[in-house]
């Protein structure tokens, strides 16, 4: 292949011509395929001076390595690049990488940290020789290629655990390369340049990948782990250099001096987190124990001392430090509440700490409150936001207060006093001197320890109504908009308070309500999100009655001015709350809701297209917006539960609700279609009927289904039962729906992606197909014989439910038609096995459904004449008596098992929601006075993130037993609960008994023979069972004649109840 040629078409695919740009491409798309097309671009690599033409001959060959180096799904027809070829590429990129810079540095490594997936250590070997030799080379360049081929090596180590086989190769790796690495690092840290500080930032994160999930025994040496902690508490302190101190601030966090600084307190406090912290090695080996003890011991207080010096540079204003190095060293002193042996070295210097650096990072900056005023939906998202990244020091800060209250109770003492001093001194200045930003900072902290101010046993709990009556209250009316949230929001904070007067709740409710119609957005948002827990008093929720319309009515306002998703759960809480006095508005509150919905989903859509998404599908985008949409689906659906009353009204709304559902389906936001068909569902079952709407709805569902929606039949299959049990009239009259529905279940089991538990709704949609629409479907019946028989006679069924399902299949088939269904099973010799698999598995119908469902079947079978029994099966017949013996032996128990169960659904047990329990004072620390002891100093607080990691474990031990079961063959006891019936079912109107003493009654009538037959072989202790369950028909007759004489004698008013 021509190097000349292929490098005057690279040179051509930069024109700025489009025909000659496109032929250009083609030419090269043609050229790609042949042998010897990587050798070809590595030589122009080698040997090209334009920056341009290099670039784009490297991203042609990362192109080409990505889609050919191995098979890929991808990239089904791709042809591989030969392995003579990949060789000479191995040979000979790492020498390229060490003479490019730039974008074309950064492509050639992502390209090989692409390529030692699949090719390292086995057939490139020689990496880390080369990556040696570059570490060890005279020159920077070299050296940088060197460390960047190490930062690669690590982070495609970075998960793999002492479990992973491959690790010890990595601790060789370490062990090889980390002596020369520290060697690098000791040297760069004295140097000045911007490239010293980027060779820096690589070397420390690769120790930051290296260490991520294991320390490998060489870095726990004592003497190498102090040269590393040395290196890192050297660039901590170390000024950083004129030119990493940029005018503009973001811009200065990202020079590589303040991310080498970064990685440095990162790697100091995974190392004492992860590995130095004795709790958190509790369960590892003695080396692992001994390294943490001599850790805490040596080294973490050594960390503690120089985290404190450059804490007092930065409170004297001599260096500046970025948020991540705020955020970290915060984090560290949350670690240092904890353990008993660092608890000493930090208390010491806890009121400066909380005065000089705590309280100034949870304040308001300038940035902040310009945010407020110039871009308030910006403001509320960074405030109200769950999922804030790492480098925010306030929120770092606000964790260390909640660790510090929660495991030195005490403390909170010493923080209440410096929350007074600063509230009572803006009290008392005059009102051009108050220091509105500090007062906010205060009433910050204070809503931060709410859950211990307010725990049970709490000394300080009686005197927090005092505290906002006389500090927050007056907030409410503050010239500051920024004040005013903060009141609203440290109302919320404090929203599990009992207040003692109850004229302070109303007044609370009054600054809610005027605070909902500020002229500052932050204002109106906070001021709804408290107003959403007040409701448990009942002087706010009487109150709030008459005006709920109206509060509704702001609220959706709000919901269109900025996509906050926490103001559609307040909206879902008051439409379930006030569902009566919102009625006569819920056609006119569903259309707010649509148009709301509406038009988050048309921007989503927009942005979606705006980034260019090739295939249109949106479904794994999920940002804001999409759970404010969410949040707006889970309102509409609350407000569909109120109205199952009122059917006209629902009705109104299904047409209404439509565009919803189809913006939806048709768009493939997967994200939202749970709720979409929780939407679905909820109209038809609560109006037991079908209308035209819905019909368009289920037409919707089966296009979504049928362009690659399989695996959401789980979600689709409770509207589908509706569509199936309430509309079955219609469906006998609609064979194209019937081939729908049909075409769905056949789907599941034609696709083998798809697995037993999916296949399990499938199932059930054809019971629920077979159960409705008998007489109808004859045709389907015999494939969804054939669909369960073809996987029962297959293979040995692992997972017991989903054979349960398969021969529940057929066993609904049975009842459907017994006749049709034995002349399927015979034609295709299945009949013995399909009657030993049933009878000999009956003691796993365990459900009340599953025993009603065999008894009806067995009922049907009863009722065939001798000749329409096939001769495969005579000789077993009597052994359908049998079978309903053990059936009705165990029904009232299931029965029984049942109606605990629906019990145990509906009870709410208070104490199992006590969430106070870890805010509970101990009596010891309840005395503001008293001096603290001094063994408070020498022991071990509580420590709960040891205890959610327990409490991980012992989860992740019931799911490894879950697990288990499902592997375990048929007698495992993986018995389907009585919870696993969550739909409705003809079945549930049936009485078996009756049923039952029906057809043996007709049997002995009409075929004594056989009758005789069937019954010769039951044992004395059979034929009680049976006697028993006849004389309880006899007593169900009774009761049932009973009930219909009490109806006669009062009967219904005429417009009571629903048509």
């Amino acid at each position: 292949m021509n190097v000349d040629a292929i490098r005057s078409r690279i040179v051509a695919t930069l024109s700025p011509d489009t025909n000659v740009r496109r032929a250009a491409e083609l030419e090269l798309k043609s050229a790609e395929t042949h042998a010897g097309f990587c050798d070809v671009l590595l030589d122009i690599l080698a040997a090209e001076a334009e920056d341009a033409v290099r670039l784009s001959t490297v991203i042609y060959l990362k192109n080409r390595t990505n889609r050919a180096w191995a098979k890929s799904d991808h990239y089904p027809d791709e042809s591989l690049i030969a392995e003579d070829e990949k060789q000479r590429f191995r040979d000979r990129i790492l020498p390229i990488l060490a003479a490019s810079h730039g974008p074309v540095r950064q492509q050639l490594l992502q390209m090989i940290q692409r390529i030692l997936h699949f090719d390292f250590p086995g057939k490139w070997p020689s990496f880390m020789d080369v990556t040696l030799q570059l570490l060890h080379a005279n020159n920077a360049p070299s050296v940088l290629a060197g460390l960047q081929c190490l930062l690669v090596t690590c982070r495609a180590y970075r998960f793999k655990g002492n479990q992973d086989p491959s690790r010890n190769e990595f601790d060789n790796i370490v062990e090889a390369s980390f002596p020369r690495l520290l060697e690098v690092c000791n040297e760069l840290v004295n140097q000045e340049s911007e490239e010293a500080g980027e060779m820096l930032h690589i070397a420390l994160k690769a120790y930051k990948h290296a260490t991520w999930l294991e320390l490998s025994s060489f870095l726990r040496q004592p003497q190498v782990n102090i040269g590393w902690c040395t290196v890192f508490l050297h660039t901590i302190a170390k000024a950083a250099p004129a030119t990493a101190m940029s005018e503009d601030l973001d811009e200065r966090e990202r020079n590589h001096w303040w991310k080498a600084k970064k990685w440095a307190y990162f790697n100091l406090n995974r190392l004492w987190i992860r590995h130095g912290n004795p709790s958190a090695v509790s369960t590892q080996t003695d080396e692992h124990k001994a390294f943490a003890k001599d850790f805490t011991a040596t080294v973490a207080p050594e960390i503690l001392k120089h985290y404190l010096q450059e804490i007092e540079k930065w409170v004297a204003k001599t260096a500046w430090l970025s948020k991540p190095c705020l955020s970290y060293t915060l984090v560290f002193l949350d670690e240092c509440c904890r353990p008993k042996e660092m608890w000493p070295h930090l208390k010491p210097h806890l009121t400066n700490l909380v005065t000089h650096l705590v309280f100034p990072v949870m304040c308001l900056t300038q940035e902040d409150v310009e945010k407020f005023e110039d871009e308030p939906e910006e403001y509320l998202h960074r405030k109200l936001s769950f999922y804030e990244e790492v480098s925010s020091p306030d929120v770092a800060a606000t964790n260390f207060l909640v660790t510090l209250t929660k495991v030195r109770r005490k403390q909170t003492f010493e923080l209440l006093k410096f929350i007074n001093e600063v509230v009572s001194e803006y009290e008392a200045a005059a009102e051009g001197a108050k220091s509105h930003i500090a007062k906010e900072g205060a009433l910050r902290m204070i809503g931060t320890l709410a859950p211990v101010l307010l725990g049970k046993k709490s000394p300080i709990a009686d005197q927090v109504e005092y505290f906002l009556v006389r500090y927050v209250f007056p907030d409410f009316k503050s010239s500051q908009g920024f004040l005013r949230a903060r009141a609203c929001d440290t109302i919320e904070k404090f929203e599990q308070l009992n207040f003692k007067d109850q004229n302070n709740l109303l007044l609370i409710y009054r600054h809610i309500l005027d605070c909902m119609a500020d002229t500052d957005l932050p204002v109106r948002v906070t001021a709804a999100l408290a107003l959403q827990p007040l409701i448990r008093h009942d002087a706010i929720r009487i109150s709030m009655q008459q005006s709920i319309p109206t509060i509704m009515q702001q609220l959706l306002k709000l919901a269109n001015e900025c996509d906050i998703d926490a103001l559609a759960n307040v909206m879902e809480d008051f439409v379930e709350v006030f569902a009566a006095e919102l009625t006569p508005f819920a056609v006119a509150l569903s259309e707010q809701l649509r148009d709301t919905y509406l038009r988050i989903v048309r921007e989503l859509l927009d942005k979606n297209a705006a980034k260019g998404d090739d295939d249109g599908e949106y479904g794994d985008y999920l940002d804001d917006k999409s759970i404010t949409a969410l949040g707006v689906l889970q309102t509409i659906g609350t407000l569909i539960l109120t109205l199952e009353s009122t059917p006209d009204v629902l009705l109104h709304i299904e047409a209404v609700l439509m565009p919803v559902i189809q913006i939806t389906l048709e768009n493939k936001l997967y994200d939202l279609y749970n709720e979409v068909f929780e939407i679905i569902d909820s109209c038809t079952f609560a109006a037991k009927s079908i209308s035209g709407t819905m019909w368009q709805a289920f037409e919707l569902i089966h296009n979504t289904f049928k362009s690659g929606a399989e695996l959401y039949l789980e979600d689709m299959l409770p509207a589908l039962d509706n569509f199936v049990q309430y509309g079955a009239p219609h469906l006998a009259q609609k064979p194209e729906y019937v081939a729908a529905l049909y075409g769905m279940v056949s789907d599941m089991f034609e696709d083998q992606k798809v697995g037993g538990v999916d296949r399990i709704c499938a199932c059930k949609l054809a019971e629920a197909m077979m159960l409705s629409l008998r007489g109808h479907i004859d045709q389907s019946v015999t494939g969804f014989i054939t669909m369960a028989m073809t996987v029962l006679s297959g293979h040995d069924v692992k997972v017991k439910s989903y054979k349960i399902h398969l021969m529940e299949m057929v066993i609904n088939a049975v009842y459907y038609n017994p006749m049709l269904s034995l002349a399927v099973l015979e034609a295709k010799g299945w009949t013995n096995k399909f009657f030993s698999l049933w009878f000999g598995s009956m003691d796993s119908f365990s459900r009340v459904h599953d025993k009603k469902l065999c008894i009806v079947a067995i009922v049907s079978l009863l009722s065939l004449n001798p000749d329409q029994i096939p001769q495969s099966v005579q000789t077993g017949w009597p052994r359908l008596l049998q079978g309903i013996t053990i059936l009705f032996r165990t029904l009232p128990s299931a029965m029984k098992a049942r109606d605990e169960a629906l019990k145990d659904d509906y009870t709410f047990d208070a104490g199992s929601y006590d969430y106070e329990d870890e805010d509970e004072w101990a009596e010891e620390d309840t005395n503001w006075q008293t001096e603290e002891k001094t063994e408070e100093d020498s022991q071990e607080a509580r420590d709960e993130s040891t205890a959610y990691l327990e409490f991980l474990n012992e989860e992740a031990a019931k799911f490894s037993r879950l697990e288990s079961q499902y592997k375990e063959i048929d007698d495992s006891d993986d018995d389907l609960g009585e919870d696993s019936v969550l739909l409705e079912s003809p079945l549930d109107k049936l009485e078996p008994y009756q049923l039952f003493r029906g057809s043996l009654m007709r049997l002995q009538q009409e075929q004594p023979q056989l009758y005789s037959t069937l019954t010769a072989p039951l044992t004395a202790d059979d034929q009680a069972v049976i006697q028993g369950a006849i004389n309880q028909a006899e007593v169900n007759a009774q009761a049932a004649l009973q009930l219909a004489a009490q109806a006669a004698q009062n009967p219904p008013s005429a417009n009571g109840g629903v048509n």
